[in-house]
């Protein structure tokens, strides 16, 4: 496994690299700004089934991308809601999972048959940085093995892995904190499909403004 410390290299080089091993359908492991998540280009087809693969993770879940601008939506879905686009213009960048109605185009291992595709551009962080130099989403996948504790240190994510994923960005210890909120957009009304960071009367709040 490739360790990374842009702190070291600079955060130029290092985002560089992970550039091209994403482009080479490579699994990355970086920090967000809750835990360490795994990240490979969003429709690569082998780089997700070995995705799975490593996290033991049922076809049955769906995979959360990252994004680094609102502009590459077009990507994943054919329609963003009035609700969404005011969700987004007060949570985003930051902890507010979006599931929207997907491509048709996407690979089912992001969608799980469910026809539905969740986003972000996440809080400042090291990933952030990062999908703002992408022109395409990448996963935003928890670094664990299904079921295990999210992992929260470099050393965490290599216990969980060793050399199953190609490069570790390491920044050291992330916030570690609850996790985002999901709101599923595709119906009338909108949905909380997980609290986390935001509260729901805030959600409401943004929607009804």
């Amino acid at each position: 496994m490739e360790i990374l410390k842009p702190t070291e290299s600079g955060m130029d080089k290092a985002i560089r690299r992970l550039r091209q091993l994403l482009d080479k359908a490579e699994i990355i492991a970086y920090p967000t700004e809750t835990f360490y998540g795994l990240g490979v280009y969003y429709n690569q087809g082998e780089a997700l089934e070995r995705l799975y693969h490593i996290k033991q993770r049922p076809v049955d879940k769906a995979m959360p991308l990252i994004i680094g601008r609102a502009e590459l939506l077009p990507l994943l879905t054919p329609v963003v809601p009035e609700a969404a686009e005011r969700l987004m213009k007060r949570f985003w960048p930051g902890p507010l999972t979006l599931i929207f109605e997907a491509c048709g185009r996407l690979s089912s291992y992001i969608t799980a048959g469910t026809g539905k595709v969740a986003v972000r551009i996440p809080g400042p962080s090291f990933a952030l940085d990062l999908v703002r130099h992408l022109d395409y989403p990448i996963t935003a996948t928890s670094a664990n093995m299904t079921g295990m504790p999210p992992a929260a240190t470099a050393d965490a994510v290599i216990a969980y892995f060793g050399n199953s994923i190609n490069v570790l960005v390491d920044t050291g210890k992330t916030p570690g904190n609850t996790p985002s909120t999901i709101v599923d957009v595709t119906g009338t009304e909108v949905r909380i499909a997980r609290q986390g960071m935001i509260s729901a009367e805030a959600i409401i709040s943004a929607v009804q403004l």
